[in-house]
């Protein structure tokens, strides 16, 4: 057993909370190196207390200055802010892994950085992924990092894989992806009624416990269109290779059909500490808090297509990514500012797939050919979504 050292990014988050509470049933597996956080000061000061970090890192000043008040007593801790400190502990060599959980398009560089370092990294970030595509897994191969999926759906496949054929599917006879979704709280709404609903609404999901954001995109099916598009990185693969099934229930987190006809699934309660402890003690199975899963309570298991009709946002992502280059950071910013218009109530929610939609239409594709590139487009999208935002009326 090799004990690692972790710094989480986005430790404050529903992902970083739930690989702290691993972490806390293992302390002779895993210590910690660092912690970051946004803006909430005083709950990373609160695990700062508990796990004793290096370094913790806020990503304003502001939450620097508060933080470092708040840890006066604690000298061994040193506290950086901004994008560069979030680089430094990601890269730092007081770590061997890299829990990338930091949301949306700023988790991109830090998430490079850990990659560049030839760290483990273990990817819940999947907006990094979505915009830089083939660079990212360019980089994680010159760096010889590892990179380990988190998102229970695509840790779900990689369980469903031969470990040394995750890159190459179809020489293990893999011939498609069967990629789940919970269908969100909205799955039975006629397309009337989306018009109506609110935040609180959206951001109350039927089966998982996540952030404001992820439970939107879940919502909207955003969420299972980017992990259309990261699916095809991760795993080498094309959209018409992936299969999205709409599962209510959440037990099956997803599957891999094979040439003789075996599907192979991977099953669990709807817990992200499962993927989080496959990630983490990977090759090793150990201990993540979950209660057994009891088939007898469930019952019956029911699948359903998507409905692109009413939700069209799966339908944005795979076209995104079939028109390639900076379409797909493109999609993911458009995205990111419709969001968090809706959830400050300027935004109707049925309204996020049109932003998304008139946003990708107006900003040419270029080829992704640098990270320049990318960061480029994806200021451009955005500034061009909240125009069209401020011209739509709630």
């Amino acid at each position: 057993m090799t004990k690692r050292t972790i710094s989480i990014l986005g430790a404050t988050g529903s992902i970083g909370l739930s690989t702290l509470d691993v972490v806390r049933r293992h302390p002779d597996r895993f210590s910690v190196h660092a912690l970051t956080a946004g803006s909430r000061a005083d709950e990373l000061a609160v695990l700062c207390r508990e796990f004793r970090p290096a370094v913790a890192v806020m990503a304003c000043d502001v939450a620097a200055e508060r933080l470092r008040a708040l840890l006066a007593d604690l000298p061994e801790t040193r506290v950086l802010s901004g994008e560069s400190g979030l680089c430094d502990v990601a890269s730092a060599t007081g770590s061997d892994t890299v829990m990338a959980a930091i949301v949306g398009a700023a988790g991109l560089a830090p998430t490079l950085a850990a990659v560049r370092a030839g760290k483990r990294v273990l990817l819940a970030n999947k907006e990094a992924l979505v915009m830089s595509g083939q660079l990212f897994m360019d980089a994680v191969e010159q760096h010889g990092a590892e990179l380990l999926p988190i998102d229970s759906e695509h840790n779900a496949i990689f369980q469903c894989m031969p470990p040394d054929k995750v890159r190459d599917p179809r020489s293990a006879g893999v011939t498609r992806i069967l990629l789940t979704a919970s269908g969100g709280p909205f799955r039975e709404y006629a397309e009337k009624d989306l018009r109506t609903v609110t935040p609180e609404q959206a951001c109350a999901h039927p089966n998982w416990s996540m952030g404001q954001k992820i439970s939107v995109d879940s919502a909207t099916l955003m969420n299972k269109g980017l992990e259309l598009i990261e699916a095809c990185w991760l795993f080498n693969t094309s959209p018409d290779h992936v299969q999205v099934h709409v599962h209510p229930e959440s037990i099956i987190h997803s599957m891999v059909e094979y040439a003789d006809g075996s599907v192979l699934a991977q099953l669990g309660s709807p817990d992200m500490r499962t993927p989080i402890a496959n990630g983490l003690a990977w090759p090793e199975r150990i201990d993540a808090g979950v209660a057994p899963l009891d088939l007898f309570a469930i019952g019956r298991f029911h699948f359903e297509r998507p409905d692109l009709q009413r939700f069209p946002c799966l339908r944005l992502a795979a076209e995104a990514f079939a028109s390639g280059g900076t379409a797909p950071a493109v999609l993911n910013a458009a995205n990111e500012v419709a969001v968090a218009a809706f959830l400050e109530g300027r935004l109707c929610f049925a309204d996020i797939p049109v932003i998304i939609e008139r946003t990708l239409v107006a900003i040419g594709v270029v080829p992704a050919d640098s990270f320049e590139t990318i960061f480029e487009k994806d200021s451009e999208a955005r500034q061009w979504a909240r125009e069209q935002i401020s011209l739509l009326a709630v």
